[in-house]
């Protein structure tokens, strides 16, 4: 078959193709409209999931399963803004880690509204101001991401989803030359994901922490002599040189963000739920709090502490585990834990 024949057999394709995705467009439209009627959330994090995953097993190539799931979220997103517009806070403007994460979950078609700070991030969903909250959580170097965990202590709103992103920090500068840097700025995450490599290439320098990367490159755009730690699209964004890429001491280096809003998903058959608890200060009673787990055999994911801020030595704890919250095993574990610590609080189940 000649190219214009293949070129033909591509419009007919295409043709096809518009017409069933404006199908499907109008369908979400009707779907908003019984979501709004029955006061339910416009984004599904289950739903999302079961669509990702009945499109891969759709599957059968040669077009990657990557790639197949890049076109969805796009489609995804524009179900999303017909069914009703969706406003999400994130930490940072255009550029920042937190942006792109939350542009690869959400997609293009929704708003993004930009915060200083994590608290405002969490003030925006708390007031009604924006839909959903897009945060970090932890990093696979630094750990957690002390803020977040700290707000969450306090806040009712609820974890509803989860994204993984893998991240890469480069240096940028108005100047060409980084021997003449005096000054560097990001957050206090990147700094601790980039030591090595500044304290071997720029020891002297000054670190300067600020709240995000976004407002690290705004800084350096104003001082000859400064440096940002960022993304390669801050780069662009700012017309910054990028004098080093990729100086993150650890090349498989991974930040776990959540989706923060006032309900968290329904389950799903594979999900994860996230709670915190406080204990009696006594011999033996983290301990006792983990044995209900062991006991409804529920793998624990993840265990931090942070203090209360409440009193001295007093501790919060936060677990992560497989299951979700309406599982009849985690139920009762939960109800058994609950009996047993000073104070428990869920903070979401949602897909894994």
């Amino acid at each position: 078959m000649n190219l214009k024949k293949l070129r033909g057999k591509i419009d007919t394709i295409d043709a096809k193709l518009v017409a069933l995705l404006n199908e499907r467009a109008k369908i979400s439209k009707s779907i908003g409209q019984e979501k709004l009627k029955n006061n339910k959330s416009i984004y599904s994090p289950d739903r999302e999931k079961m669509v990702l995953q009945k499109i891969q097993a759709l599957n059968k190539g040669p077009m990657s399963a990557e790639a197949l799931e890049e076109i969805y979220r796009e489609v995804m997103s524009c179900s999303l803004s017909l069914e009703k517009p969706l406003n999400i806070a994130t930490l940072g403007t255009i550029g920042s880690f937190s942006y792109i994460a939350a542009k690869k979950k959400f997609g293009s078609q929704v708003n993004y509204i930009s915060c200083k700070n994590i608290p405002e991030v969490f003030e925006k969903v708390e007031l009604g101001e924006c839909d959903y909250g897009f945060v970090p959580i932890e990093n696979s170097v630094e750990g957690a991401v002390t803020d977040t965990f700290d707000l969450l202590a306090d806040s009712e709103l609820k974890v509803c989803s989860q994204s993984m992103m893998a991240i890469s920090h480069n240096l940028l500068a108005r100047i060409k030359n980084k021997d003449k840097i005096n000054y560097v700025y990001s957050n206090p995450q990147v700094f601790g994901q980039c030591r090595n490599w500044l304290n071997k290439n720029l020891r002297n320098a000054e670190q300067v922490w600020v709240p995000s990367t976004t407002i690290a490159a705004e800084k350096a755009t104003k001082e000859k002599n400064a440096a940002a730690i960022a993304s390669l699209q801050v780069a662009e964004i700012y017309r910054l040189h990028v004098l080093e890429r990729n100086i993150q001491d650890i090349a498989h280096n991974t930040t776990r963000f959540w989706v923060i809003a006032k309900e968290d998903a329904s389950p799903t058959g594979h999900d994860r739920t996230s709670i915190l608890f406080s204990i009696k200060d006594k011999v033996g009673a983290l301990h006792a709090m983990l044995t209900p787990f062991y006991k409804y055999r529920i793998n624990l994911t993840k265990i931090e502490s942070r203090p209360s801020k409440k009193k001295a030595w007093d501790y919060y704890f936060f677990v992560d585990f497989e299951g979700h919250r309406l599982d009849k095993h985690v139920k009762k574990a939960l109800d058994q834990l609950e009996h047993m610590c000073k104070y428990l609080k869920i903070l979401g189940s949602y897909p894994a």
